[in-house]
């Protein structure tokens, strides 16, 4: 049997399947050394505890807004009903007496929050209480909790606190966010940004990431550059860890079902945390991708795995309008798990592919009952044998369950070629692939240029890339005409004013790529005439479900968009501090002064960093920028030298689809798979951010912000 490990998200799950079943261990044997792929990873077969006469215990289950975040991006109502939940509820809400059921809350340890229970507790809503915070909550906190429950007379209703360390949204299997909202690079870069408030968030990161590291059950190496809130946040949390297991008798990392003690205890056997700034390089967040997941994200503005379209009511009859539809993109969808991070003219064939499976399996069986459609199967058609209608019978559900599936991709991808073809995003993505080479009077043309797409944001997007990575000198004249025509076509400049002054700081830390293979060449003009019309005839045959024979032919003239195989700078990053050995001399470069820090160890500690000192300022004059906090650690040339197989990476200040995926890639371009070695031991990386942003909210809810600021 293959030996598979627990994805984050898996071991989130477990945390709250224990929660949903009043924190009793499972009494099914754990999955941890099994193949996960059996049950998606997602819900186990462990069924609720029962009570003294035999039934399950039916509970309600209450939460904050983070609480239902954290649950919602991992769980549906069927896998609640599963664990006895029969009704959920926002801790905030208007909410009626249920007395004979207990409540499970699932919370922040905020004082408005305990109000709220304490408050509960008075008015006997619920039978009794089982208390779960999100994340540790603060003695004093706890403090006045325990007096207010005592004032009131109510300790007999709370059966169970428990901190429960999941504080963080788990979107992918190992891609997770702390949901501090869009806001984040804003505060850390502002100079309107308060002390206090960049106090209070560089607080809630570093709590994140610890329930974070205690979710994986191993004890991190963190390594980090120097300066800035990423040296705060890995100075901070190597402190917690390290008072953690110090002050703990029995920490959590000890516990049962974390790592073994041999893996705690040899560096190389621990993951290494990479915890970087945004301005690292801002191109991820503002580029174009072309795979599936970056799509979705960026035209249908995905949040919490959830999408909402716009469908026709009639498909035959489109003046009868057209109505919203909201699809959830969850573990169980087996299309989305296999193409989520696929070039979108791979997923467009797979979805053909599978539709032509389907109708070869549903043909077969109507074949062996006789029936002419699987809605004719009836159990009293004369023609149909016994033996036959019970296998058919038994396959109607998952083939009715696949159907399904496919129509919402089916659906999604008619919706993506809308804005594909509506903004040309495949023109944007196909510049942004050789954005180096574009000369100045190229992208003056472009700009100018009213029948490129039809949304300005697209046209600032791609400038601000090709700003950020070009080595031609652009004089003030140059930039005037620049601002001139994106003003002219109707984009908001204010972004750019910001991006102005960090180029040079994210100029040293970015990473140019060549792709590993040449990317097919093309005409431009031709092409981009070719896919709309290919646009066109896709849409109308994935929304009348008619895909067939000829659909090889339809999407030929699309495969010269797969993207170049290359690897961004976050990438880089990982590669020379996970695999220095294979890693290029100037990513190695970028990295040999990064901090060390290991909270085992009595020595690779860092200085703590006063509170309120990120607001010095870094070389380059960045206002409200976050400075050198101290001397740090210095690593030792072994230390640099240390390779690991599995990685967290976290960027502060917003996250991007782009760089997961591609971490994504490069982790299985480099990993042993099937017995056969790439280039090294089978690696796993997991990425995370404050938020994972698009490129919408980026550029005009922080970069435009910053940049009115600064005017």
């Amino acid at each position: 049997m293959v030996v598979q490990s627990q994805s984050l998200r898996d071991r989130q799950v477990a945390s709250l399947e224990k929660i949903l079943n009043l924190n009793h261990a499972s009494h099914e044997p754990s999955t941890h050394h099994q193949d996960l792929s059996v049950a998606n990873g997602l819900v186990s077969k462990a069924t609720p505890i029962l009570n003294s006469d035999g039934d399950p215990i039916w509970k309600v289950l209450v939460f904050d807004n983070l609480g239902r975040d954290v649950i919602s991006s991992v769980l549906r109502v069927n896998d609640l009903r599963a664990w006895g939940v029969t009704i959920h509820l926002n801790l905030s809400s208007a909410r009626h007496p249920i007395p004979d059921v207990p409540a499970l809350y699932l919370v922040e340890p905020t004082a408005a929050n305990l109000n709220l229970i304490n408050q509960d507790l008075s008015k006997n809503l619920y039978s009794e209480a089982y208390i779960n915070f999100l994340s540790s909550i603060p003695r004093p906190l706890m403090e006045d909790f325990a007096a207010q429950i005592a004032e009131a007379g109510t300790a007999e209703s709370i059966s169970q606190v428990y901190d429960q360390y999941l504080n963080f949204i788990v979107a992918e299997p190992d891609l997770f966010s702390l949901g501090l909202g869009k806001e984040t690079y804003w505060a850390l870069n502002s100079a309107n940004a308060k002390d206090e408030e960049i106090d209070t968030l560089v607080d809630r990161i570093v709590s994140g990431l610890f329930s974070v590291v205690v979710t994986m059950g191993a004890i991190p190496i963190i390594r980090c550059p120097r300066g800035g809130a990423a040296e705060m946040i890995a100075a901070k949390l190597d402190r917690k860890l390290r008072d953690h297991i110090l002050n703990s008798k029995d920490n959590l990392f000890s516990a049962q079902g974390q790592r073994s003690a041999t893996a705690a205890v040899i560096p190389n056997s621990r993951p290494v945390l990479v915890i970087v700034d945004r301005n690292v390089d801002l191109i991820p967040m503002l580029s174009h991708s072309w795979t599936y997941q970056s799509l979705v994200h960026d035209v249908l503005k995905m949040h919490l795995n959830r999408i909402t379209i716009e469908t026709p009511i009639d498909e035959q009859n489109p003046s009868k309008g057209r109505t919203r539809k909201a699809y959830d993109l969850t573990s169980n969808d087996f299309f989305w798990s296999r193409n989520a991070g696929i070039p979108f003219p791979q997923v467009a064939e797979d979805i053909d592919t599978e539709l032509t499976k389907y109708k070869d399996d549903a043909n077969e069986i109507t074949r062996k009952t006789g029936a002419s459609s699987l809605e004719d199967l009836q159990t009293d058609n004369p023609n149909t044998s016994a033996q036959h209608l019970k296998a058919a019978i038994s396959l109607l559900p998952e083939l009715r369950e696949r159907k399904a599936t496919l129509d919402m991709h089916m659906n999604i991808a008619t919706a993506l070629l809308k804005g594909i073809k509506d903004r040309q995003l495949d023109n944007f993505f196909q510049i942004e692939e050789s954005i180096t080479k574009q000369t100045r009077m190229q992208m003056l043309e472009l700009l100018n240029d009213g029948s490129k797409g039809s949304e300005p944001l697209d046209k600032l997007r791609l400038f601000l890339i090709w700003f950020l990575s070009t080595e031609q000198d652009i004089s003030r004249s140059d930039m005037e005409r620049f601002e001139d025509a994106l003003t002219k076509s109707g984009a908001d400049v204010a972004a750019l004013t910001y991006v102005k002054r960090v180029r040079e700081i994210t100029r040293m830390t970015m990473m140019t790529s060549a792709p590993a293979q040449p990317a097919p060449q093309s005409t431009g003009g031709e092409l981009f005439k070719g896919f709309s019309s290919i646009s066109n005839r896709l849409t109308d045959r994935l929304a009348s479900g008619a895909l067939g024979t000829n659909f090889e032919n339809l999407i030929s003239g699309v495969k010269n968009f797969l993207p170049a195989n290359k690897d961004i700078t976050i990438t880089k990053i990982v590669e020379s501090l996970m695999d220095p050995a294979s890693a290029s001399s100037s990513a190695i470069a970028k990295t040999e002064d990064y901090l060390y820090f290991d909270p085992r160890s009595a020595n690779a500690r860092g200085t703590m960093p006063a509170p309120s000192q990120a607001r010095h300022q870094q070389s380059g004059g960045m206002p409200g920028a976050l400075g050198s906090l101290g001397p740090g650690t210095q690593a030792s040339f072994g230390q640099r030298r240390q390779g690991f197989s599995e990685a967290i990476v976290f960027t502060v200040g917003g996250g991007s689809m782009d760089e997961y995926g591609n971490l994504q890639d490069w982790a299985k371009r480099t990993s042993t798979a099937g017995g056969t070695v790439a280039s090294g031991p089978k690696r796993r990386v997991v990425y995370g951010s404050t938020e994972i942003v698009n490129a919408e909210d980026f550029v005009v809810g922080e970069l435009a912000r910053l940049g009115r600021e600064d005017r």
